[in-house]
């Protein structure tokens, strides 16, 4: 693929390493690539990062034709940098595009753009451990008009920010307050997309739960309310006894990396994994028995260990409140392939 280059005349003034936080800092550059029904994918460019003009009358404004996918780059230890999942998100933003009626960005669009981008600002990725390059793929709906259909106009973009841990207690459980009553996700909905119409629909539960104390919300079923399905910004793990337990992709919830890494380490450890509907009834049960460690999964935590649940007006410990030992063992596992520490046995790293 034929990518258009310019370089920045004026580079930024890189980060310190500590105090990233997460999403506060972005590079020099950008990689878009725009699309239209006649053209088909075209003028693909890395470019100065800069505020890009849209009509007031672009469908994304109107009717939310936007998603976006989320990985890191790291700097290892090796002096080689990697990406992990590239081809697995390519794979999911093409579903989620299929699924809004947008046009699915191609291989050599979406990891070549990525690629090209990352190369062009490589020396902002951190060298510090625990410290990435985290990588924002969108693609959005550009057409100007007001009519409900789907876009002829579209926008692939790439930018990227350096970052420190998502939460700013670090490896620290959380705390999360189970949502009874509010829905984000329902069968033959959004739920397996990236789409940012997901995200908006659980801020107003999340902004309670915070206000409440907790970090984070856990959503049910939009149907029965007590099967499990996600947390807001990752999925969830748990090891009830021997067995490994991820709550099944049956629509409503997004396919994660993390999450699909996670359950690929374990089954490759020996360990059993199930994928099935587990209800919140059956977390909570063993969590007072003693036999659950509950964590999270996504790119931007990696592994987040569960602390506490609050649910049906109880507040319930898991374990002794702290990082269980499989969520500890994951998060070492894990950044040891990110950082070149590891043998990537399982194939999960592009590098260059």
């Amino acid at each position: 693929m034929d990518i258009r280059t310019e370089h920045i005349k004026n580079p930024g003034t890189k980060p310190s390493d500590t105090g990233l936080g997460f999403g506060k800092y972005f590079t020099d550059h950008a990689f878009l690539c725009d699309w239209s029904e006649s053209k088909g994918w075209h003028d693909a460019r890395v470019v100065p990062r800069a505020p890009i003009s849209l009509d007031l009358g672009a469908c994304v404004f109107h009717y939310g034709q936007a998603l976006f996918e989320g990985m890191k780059a790291f700097h290892g230890a090796d002096s080689q940098d990697r990406i992990l999942h590239m081809s697995y998100l390519a794979q999911r933003m093409r579903n989620g595009a299929d699924r809004l009626c947008l046009p699915p960005p191609p291989d050599e669009v979406f990891i070549e753009g990525v690629k090209a981008v990352v190369k062009a600002d490589r020396d902002w990725i951190p060298s510090t451990r625990g410290c990435s390059l985290y990588i924002r793929p969108c693609l959005i709906g550009t057409e100007n008009f007001l009519g409900l259909r789907p876009a002829n106009e579209a926008l692939f973009f790439v930018i990227l920010s350096p970052v420190g841990t998502y939460y700013a207690h670090g490896f620290e459980p959380v705390k999360i307050w189970v949502e009874e009553t509010m829905v984000r996700t329902a069968p033959g909905g959004l739920g397996a997309t990236k789409a940012g119409a997901n995200y908006a629909a659980s801020l107003r539960a999340a902004l309670d739960a915070k206000h409440k104390g907790y970090e984070q919300v856990l959503w049910l079923d939009a149907i029965e309310h007590k099967y499990v399905e996600e947390v807001g910004s990752m999925n969830i793990v748990f090891k009830i006894g021997d067995e490994v337990i991820s709550p099944a992709l049956l629509g409503t919830i997004l396919g994660g990396s993390t999450r699909k890494a996670v359950l690929e380490i374990c089954r490759h450890w020996g360990l059993k994994v199930t994928e099935r509907r587990i209800t919140m009834d059956e977390v909570i049960e063993a969590a007072k028995a003693g036999t659950l460690e509950a964590f999270g999964t996504g790119t931007a935590a990696v592994i987040s260990p569960v602390g506490e649940f609050s649910y049906k007006g109880e507040t319930v410990k898991v374990g002794d409140g702290t990082a269980g030992p499989l969520a500890k063992r994951l998060l070492s596992a894990i950044q040891a392939i990110q950082y070149g520490e590891a043998p990537d046995e399982l194939g999960w790293a592009t590098q260059f």
